[in-house]
């Protein structure tokens, strides 16, 4: 199973990673998203949720999975029950094939669909590729807004923000002031990165991620994040902004991975093993909440 999920996220891998600047690489950046609408078809129908910025039409790719009931050979979700919302952005920034920024978290929210499709949740699901990350977290945004409007409960979000750089030397993991002296100075584990109301969630996942074999660190943050702005950069932080219940689930971006936002950010950097636990144990993970 983990040598064929391996396969598989190097397989979504070579065809995200690519320049895919939504102006200044419109190509990559429609080859992408016209990917994942292709993978994410095969498990449900497609929602295509569209915002508009600049006077120019962005898309949200969204799949709707039921939550495992008897009842739900329909495929029917139904609109009473919280969602389990899973995101991950597919624009990057320009002039870097952003491997690990965002094309890990695409990958994994590719594969987790293909595996929450074959053994649903307890609640239903919506796996969101989002667009337009990298400008200010506008993608999440506009949707944030239409889910106030359809008045959807959250049970929780997940934004899978850069998941697969590992470095297992001492010192290679860097923190906001004070955080050092609560957590290990290398950068080999998964954070979990959630609101202080979370914590019991925060500690049964990293402790399910942690028992699947990858080292797993989770931090509660109050007031939204504010005390600590760089745990606000990614599609959580508007449904924090909102009074939903997010997490961002990440290998901590520019404090440990040196090709954050360069056009080193290739493959060839990337932890495949690492990459394959983080996502084997989040897909385990999930079955706890």
């Amino acid at each position: 199973m983990t040598e064929n999920l391996r396969d598989n996220l190097l397989n979504h891998l070579q065809e995200i990673v690519r320049e895919r600047h939504p102006y200044l690489a419109s190509v990559g950046h429609f080859y992408v998203q016209t990917y994942i609408r292709q993978q994410l078809s095969l498990w449900g129908e497609i929602t295509i949720h569209e915002f508009i910025v600049s006077g120019k039409v962005h898309k949200n790719l969204i799949l709707n999975l039921p939550a495992a009931t008897p009842a739900n050979s329909n495929l029917e979700v139904d609109p009473s029950q919280p969602l389990i919302i899973i995101g991950a952005h597919y624009d990057g920034v320009p002039n870097s094939p952003a491997a690990d920024d965002n094309g890990t978290g695409v990958a994994v929210l590719l594969e987790l669909a293909r595996i929450i499709a074959a053994q649903p949740l307890a609640y239903p699901v919506q796996l969101i590729a989002f667009d337009l990350e990298e400008y200010g977290l506008l993608g999440s945004a506009a949707y944030v807004e239409t889910l106030k409007a359809q008045e959807r409960q959250v049970r929780i979000m997940l934004s899978l923000e850069m998941l697969g750089y590992c470095d297992r030397t001492p010192n290679s993991q860097t923190y906001p002031a004070g955080l050092e002296r609560f957590y290990p100075n290398t950068g080999d584990f998964i954070a979990l990165i959630g609101n202080f109301s979370l914590i019991l969630d925060l500690m049964k996942m990293g402790g399910e991620i942690r028992r699947s074999g990858t080292p797993c660190e989770w931090l509660p943050i109050p007031n939204r994040g504010q005390l600590v702005p760089s745990t606000r950069l990614s599609d959580h932080a508007p449904f924090w902004d909102a009074g939903y219940p997010a997490v961002m689930v990440t290998d901590t971006a520019f404090m440990r991975n040196p090709h954050y936002h360069k056009e080193s950010d290739r493959l060839d950097t990337l932890d495949l093993d690492f990459l394959t636990g983080v996502c084997q144990g989040l897909a385990l993970a999930l079955r706890k909440l």
